[in-house]
Protein backbone atom coordinates (compact mmCIF):
# COMPACT_ATOMS: atom_id res chain seq x y z
CA UNK A 1 0.00 0.00 0.00
CA UNK A 2 1.19 3.23 -0.59
CA UNK A 3 2.16 6.16 1.79
CA UNK A 4 2.11 9.64 1.07
CA UNK A 5 5.98 11.12 1.61
CA UNK A 6 4.22 13.55 3.66
CA UNK A 7 2.78 10.59 6.00
CA UNK A 8 6.32 8.86 6.18
CA UNK A 9 8.29 11.63 7.35
CA UNK A 10 5.76 12.45 9.67
CA UNK A 11 5.74 8.98 10.97
CA UNK A 12 9.93 9.79 11.02
CA UNK A 13 10.06 12.59 13.19
CA UNK A 14 7.53 11.79 15.72
CA UNK A 15 9.07 11.37 18.77
CA UNK A 16 8.73 7.73 20.33
CA UNK A 17 8.44 9.94 24.09
CA UNK A 18 5.82 11.70 22.72
CA UNK A 19 3.26 8.36 21.85
CA UNK A 20 4.66 6.21 24.16
CA UNK A 21 2.35 7.65 27.51
CA UNK A 22 -0.55 7.11 24.90
CA UNK A 23 0.46 3.34 24.96
CA UNK A 24 0.29 3.13 28.79
CA UNK A 25 -2.93 5.03 28.93
CA UNK A 26 -4.55 2.68 26.00
CA UNK A 27 -3.53 -0.63 27.72
CA UNK A 28 -3.94 0.15 31.04
CA UNK A 29 -7.37 1.43 30.26
CA UNK A 30 -8.20 -2.24 29.18
CA UNK A 31 -6.82 -4.19 31.82
CA UNK A 32 -3.41 -4.67 30.74
CA UNK A 33 -0.20 -3.66 32.66
CA UNK A 34 2.68 -1.07 31.73
CA UNK A 35 4.98 -4.22 32.64
CA UNK A 36 3.23 -6.34 29.89
CA UNK A 37 3.67 -3.51 27.16
CA UNK A 38 7.47 -3.51 27.74
CA UNK A 39 7.69 -7.19 26.72
CA UNK A 40 6.06 -6.72 23.91
CA UNK A 41 8.22 -3.59 22.78
CA UNK A 42 11.60 -5.80 23.86
CA UNK A 43 9.94 -8.60 21.53
CA UNK A 44 9.72 -6.36 18.85
CA UNK A 45 12.92 -4.05 19.25
CA UNK A 46 15.10 -5.79 21.42
CA UNK A 47 14.60 -2.89 23.99
CA UNK A 48 14.83 -3.78 27.48
CA UNK A 49 13.01 -1.19 30.27
CA UNK A 50 16.15 0.75 30.98
CA UNK A 51 17.51 0.97 27.18
CA UNK A 52 13.84 2.22 26.00
CA UNK A 53 13.87 4.65 29.40
CA UNK A 54 17.12 6.37 27.51
CA UNK A 55 15.54 6.32 24.48
CA UNK A 56 12.26 8.13 25.93
CA UNK A 57 14.76 10.49 28.09
CA UNK A 58 16.56 11.31 24.95
CA UNK A 59 13.48 12.12 22.81
CA UNK A 60 14.58 9.96 19.58
CA UNK A 61 12.19 9.96 16.99
CA UNK A 62 10.53 6.87 15.47
CA UNK A 63 13.19 7.03 12.75
CA UNK A 64 16.23 7.28 15.10
CA UNK A 65 14.56 4.46 17.49
CA UNK A 66 13.73 1.80 14.61
CA UNK A 67 17.53 2.56 13.89
CA UNK A 68 18.76 1.42 16.81
CA UNK A 69 16.34 -1.83 17.45
CA UNK A 70 17.16 -5.23 16.67
CA UNK A 71 13.61 -6.49 15.10
CA UNK A 72 12.33 -9.67 15.69
CA UNK A 73 13.09 -11.91 12.70
CA UNK A 74 9.04 -12.76 13.25
CA UNK A 75 7.91 -9.42 12.99
CA UNK A 76 7.09 -9.87 9.14
CA UNK A 77 4.05 -11.96 11.05
CA UNK A 78 2.33 -8.78 12.27
CA UNK A 79 -0.16 -8.47 9.37
CA UNK A 80 -4.02 -6.68 8.94
CA UNK A 81 -5.12 -3.34 9.48
CA UNK A 82 -4.03 -0.56 11.50
CA UNK A 83 -4.71 3.47 11.07
CA UNK A 84 -6.88 2.28 7.77
CA UNK A 85 -3.44 0.56 5.99
CA UNK A 86 -3.13 -2.97 5.58
CA UNK A 87 0.42 -3.26 7.06
CA UNK A 88 1.95 -6.23 4.93
CA UNK A 89 1.51 -3.70 2.10
CA UNK A 90 2.69 -0.64 3.39
CA UNK A 91 5.90 -0.16 1.24
CA UNK A 92 8.15 2.33 3.04
CA UNK A 93 9.78 -0.04 5.70
CA UNK A 94 10.09 2.49 8.52
CA UNK A 95 6.40 3.21 8.25
CA UNK A 96 5.68 -0.23 8.28
CA UNK A 97 7.74 -0.74 11.22
CA UNK A 98 5.90 1.93 13.19
CA UNK A 99 2.24 0.32 12.36
CA UNK A 100 4.10 -3.04 13.52
CA UNK A 101 4.48 -1.60 16.98
CA UNK A 102 1.01 0.17 16.97
CA UNK A 103 -0.51 -3.21 16.07
CA UNK A 104 1.13 -5.61 19.00
CA UNK A 105 0.10 -2.20 21.17
CA UNK A 106 -3.92 -2.86 19.44
CA UNK A 107 -3.69 -6.03 20.05
CA UNK A 108 -2.78 -5.79 23.67
CA UNK A 109 -5.26 -3.85 24.22
CA UNK A 110 -7.82 -5.82 22.45
CA UNK A 111 -6.89 -8.79 25.43
CA UNK A 112 -5.10 -11.12 22.72
CA UNK A 113 -2.98 -13.72 24.87
CA UNK A 114 0.47 -13.02 25.06
CA UNK A 115 1.77 -15.74 23.17
CA UNK A 116 -0.21 -14.98 20.32
CA UNK A 117 0.77 -11.52 20.57
CA UNK A 118 4.46 -13.05 20.24
CA UNK A 119 4.00 -14.41 17.77
CA UNK A 120 5.03 -18.29 19.22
Amino acid sequence: MKTTPEHDERIAKLTFASVYPHYITKVESKGRTKAELHQVIEWLTGFNEKKLQQLIDEKVTFETFFKRAKLNSKANLITGTICGYRIEEIENPLTRQARYLDKLVDELAKDRKMEKILRQ
